[in-house]
């Protein structure tokens, strides 16, 4: 069975790959049980001395990288060189603290000797999204494989050309052979893999339906997993803020990848003492953006992923429009050969609307206003998601207001929401479970095991 790889800044079709048979998928299980049983017993200083080659030859090749994410998937060349460095960054993160954070800790009890120990798990699946092809996969591979575990990588079907040239990467780096593997299945095999017995750790970054198959059918078979789903993250604007920089990290935010990240800031919530003004400005900085083909240093907004993409959005608009939205800027499908979508600014948006009850996959922005801070609260508080939220202020009552009151796995305060690899990530609600990054990204492939002498 073939598919098809497409450039969506064009519309033409890249190449035509073939699904592996059940038979190959079969030959990399095996290969990567038979690879995990080398690679758990090899010291961690060998499997850290993988994480600084890999980082090395990460930056060697960063513009080779990036420029492949342009074909495949859109992203502007300038934002696939910084994703390269931040893959780089998080092998070079845990290439200096895996030793400490997977130390035995002794703790003192009746026993003669207690302790805590951090052994990896086996082979871990990771099913990753097309939209940060390269670092959604070393945020889970860095800790997993320095843990001693294995991996497979069930990529998103459009960006094969990516998942092919990861998976060379490690063999490049002097990954044994079975550390790191790439499938290219669809989403009907899934299903074998999961179950498979050689599977005991699932990492999936994606879709909320998406999530909700993978953990069911893990379930079946009690796998752990980790889940980092969809996102519509709310940007909050106290009036005591300074405008200029929120309405700068409030565009960045929105733009990234074309409006296409799970925690890009969707829900701009205004005080009504600067509802207007934000409105002015974040229309003033919208407008000025050019979009274009990624691979142009001046283009500032790239395609959405597909044909499908762009109708669901036009959709998400539209229907918001129809239910009392009002329309500042954008909101009108392109006629381009690439998927294309203007900057849009819907204001006047109330929870009912799709921009604001759905999340929105592309550079639409839903602006709402509020005059107290509980009003704010729960407009923020989506009773669906919870991945991160930002909060622009200088009041340090309202600052702990928010952190402690907000429903998500983070809370950025005078700054857009990113992820970092010293601090844990991850979601609340349909947003996802478990943490990635930091230590507890590192324990999550790990059986934590307690030891009892007497």
């Amino acid at each position: 069975m073939n598919f098809t790889s497409i450039n969506p800044t064009t519309g033409k079709v890249i190449k035509e790959y073939e699904y592996l048979t059940p038979d190959q998928i079969q030959t990399k299980l095996e290969l990567a049980e038979t690879g995990y049983k080398t690679w758990s017993q090899t010291p961690l200083k060998s499997r850290i001395k993988l994480l600084k080659k890999l980082a090395t030859n990460l930056l060697a090749k960063k513009s080779d990288f990036a420029n492949l994410m342009t074909l495949e998937m859109g992203k502007r060349t300038v934002d696939g060189i910084a994703e390269i460095e931040k893959c780089a960054w998080v092998c070079q993160y845990y290439a200096e603290n895996a030793e400490k954070i997977l130390k035995p800790k002794t703790v003192k009890t009746d026993a003669d000797e207690s302790y805590v120990r951090y052994d990896p798990l086996g082979v871990t699946l990771a099913i990753m999204p097309w939209n940060f092809p390269f670092w959604q996969v070393f945020r889970a591979a860095a800790p997993a494989l320095v843990a001693g575990n294995s991996m497979l990588l069930k990529h998103a079907s459009s960006v094969p050309a990516c998942a092919l040239a990861i998976e060379d990467l490690f063999i490049q780096s002097g990954a044994p052979l079975g550390t790191f593997q790439t499938l290219l299945v669809d989403s009907s095999s899934i299903k074998h893999v999961i179950s498979h017995p050689s599977i005991h750790k699932i990492s999936l970054t994606g879709s909320e339906n998406a999530g909700i198959s993978v953990a069911s059918l893990a379930g079946q078979h009690l796998k752990p997993t980790v889940l980092e789903l969809g996102g519509s993250d709310p940007f909050i604007i106290l009036p005591d803020c300074n405008l200029d920089l929120a309405l700068q990290a409030a565009s960045t935010s929105r733009l990234l990848v074309a409006g296409q990240s799970c925690i890009a800031a969707k829900r701009f919530i205004v005080h009504k003492n600067l509802y207007e003004a934000f409105i002015e400005g974040f229309t003033k900085i919208l407008s000025s953006k050019k979009l274009g083909d990624p691979s142009n240093p001046e283009t500032d907004i790239g395609p959405l992923i597909n044909r499908e993409a762009l109708v669901a959005l036009d959709r998400q608009v539209k229907q918001s429009l129809d239910a009392g939205a009002k329309l500042i800027l954008g909101g009108k499908l392109l006629d381009s050969t690439g998927y294309f979508y203007p900057p849009t600014i819907l204001s006047d948006v109330t929870p009912e609307m799709p921009v604001f009850a759905e999340e929105t996959f592309g550079p639409v922005a839903a602006i709402s206003i509020f005059s107290e801070l509980d009003e704010a609260l729960k407009l923020a508080n989506h009773p669906h998601f919870g991945l991160g939220a930002s909060v622009w202020t200088n009041n340090k009552n309202v600052i702990n207001f928010f952190a402690q009151k907000l429903e998500s796995g983070s809370v950025f305060v005078n700054s857009l929401v990113k992820s970092d690899p010293r601090l844990p990530f991850g979601g609340t609600k349909y947003s996802g479970y478990g943490r990635e990054l930091a230590s507890e990204g590192l324990y999550e492939y790990t059986n934590i095991k307690t030891v009892w002498i007497n």
